[in-house]
C-alpha cells in the first residue's frame, strides 16, 4: 500500500491558533504536488438571529463569508500551491465530513485544543467527531507556535514516525500508512506496543519473582520478533524500523515515548467507540491526540 495525497483539505475556523493548519497543508500539498482545499464551515446559531429581518440575516451571512475568503487569502498569501476555499454554512464536524467526502479527499488536517474531562463533554470536539466520521485519514495539529512549513524546509518532513501497533485490524492499517509515509520520507519507523497489565494479565504468570522476570523478557522478545516480521524486506531499503516493547496504560506510554525520542509523528488507528463511550471514556488515540508533543494521524478503518 502506497499513500497518495491528492486532495488535502484544510479545516480551520479563521483563528490563529487552527489557522496553522494552513501552513501545514501548504507544505504537505507542496511535498505531494496536491490540490489543497481551505475549508471553514460558519456555523450560525439560530439564536444569534432571533427576531432578525430576513434581510439584515442575509446580508450578515454575506459579511461573514466575504470576510472569511479575505482572511483564507491571506493565510495562503504567496504560497506556490494549488489551492480553493472552501466557505460554507452549518455544523462544522458534519459539513467538514460531507466535503471530504464530496471532494474525494485523501487527507483532512484539523487542530485540537486540547481538552478533555467535563469541558469536552461540555463543548463538544470537532476534530473528535471527525476521528469517526471521515472517510479518511485525519492530521491532528496542536501546536501553532510549531512552524510545520519551516520545519519541513529545514529537515524534511517526519523523520522519526511512531506508530502504535496492537495487532488489530485498525492498528493494522494504521501501519499501513506509517510505513509509506516513512519510505516515502526515508525516515526511522518506530513500531510501538504496550503491554496493559489488564489485557496481558501479567500478575497470574508471576509464581516467582526470578520467573515472572523470565517470563516477562520472553513476552517482549515474542512481541519484538512479531513487530519487526510486519515490516516487509523491500522496505528496509527505504526507511529504518525499530521495535519498541512498553508496560503500562497506552496513551501515557506512547506520549512519553514520542516526547523522549522526539518523534516528528504519530500514527495510530481507531476503533469505532459509540458516543457516549467516546466522550466520557475516549480512545487512546483521542487522549493522545490532545497531548502530543507532534502531529498525531488517525487512520479510522472503513467498513
Amino acid at each position: 500500500m502506497r499513500v497518495e495525497l491528492k486532495k488535502i483539505i484544510c479545516a480551520t475556523d479563521i483563528s490563529d491558533f487552527s489557522n496553522h493548519t494552513i501552513s501545514c497543508g501548504i507544505a504537505l500539498a507542496q511535498e505531494f504536488n496536491a490540490k489543497l482545499f481551505v475549508c471553514h464551515v460558519v456555523d450560525l446559531t439560530p439564536n444569534v438571529f432571533y427576531g432578525e429581518a430576513p434581510i439584515a440575516l442575509i446580508e450578515y451571512q454575506k459579511r461573514i463569508i466575504d470576510n472569511a475568503h479575505e482572511q483564507i487569502k491571506a493565510a495562503i498569501g504567496d504560497a506556490r500551491v494549488d489551492w480553493e476555499p472552501l466557505v460554507i454554512i452549518g455544523h462544522p464536524a458534519d459539513e467538514i465530513s460531507r466535503m471530504a467526502g464530496e471532494k474525494e479527499a485523501d487527507l483532512v488536517i484539523s487542530a485540537t485544543h486540547g481538552r478533555s474531562g467535563l469541558k469536552r463533554l461540555i463543548l463538544g470536539s470537532v476534530t473528535g467527531r471527525l476521528m469517526r466520521t471521515l472517510s479518511c485519514p485525519l492530521l491532528i495539529v496542536r501546536d501553532p507556535d510549531q512552524d510545520l512549513l519551516a520545519a519541513a524546509k529545514q529537515k524534511g518532513w517526519f523523520q522519526r514516525i511512531l506508530v502504535g501497533c496492537d495487532f488489530s485490524e485498525d492498528s493494522s492499517l494504521a501501519f499501513q500508512y506509517a510505513l509509506s509515509l516513512a519510505q516515502e520520507f526515508e525516515s526511522e519507523l518506530h513500531l510501538v506496543h504496550v503491554i496493559e497489565p489488564s489485557v496481558y494479565n501479567m500478575d497470574l504468570m508471576k509464581p516467582s519473582p526470578l520467573l515472572g522476570e523470565e517470563l516477562r523478557q520472553d513476552l517482549h522478545k515474542r512481541l519484538a520478533e512479531k513487530l519487526i516480521d510486519s515490516v516487509p524486506a523491500e522496505a528496509l531499503n527505504w526507511c529504518t524500523p525499530k521495535t519498541v516493547v512498553l508496560d503500562g496504560n497506552p496513551h501515557e506510554e506512547i506520549i512519553h515515548y514520542a516526547v523522549s525520542k522526539d518523534m516528528d509523528l504519530i500514527v495510530l488507528g481507531i476503533r469505532g467507540l459509540g458516543l457516549v463511550e467516546s466522550l466520557l471514556v475516549g480512545s487512546t488515540t483521542d487522549r493522545v491526540a490532545r497531548r502530543a508533543p507532534c502531529p498525531v494521524l488517525s487512520v479510522c478503518h472503513k467498513a
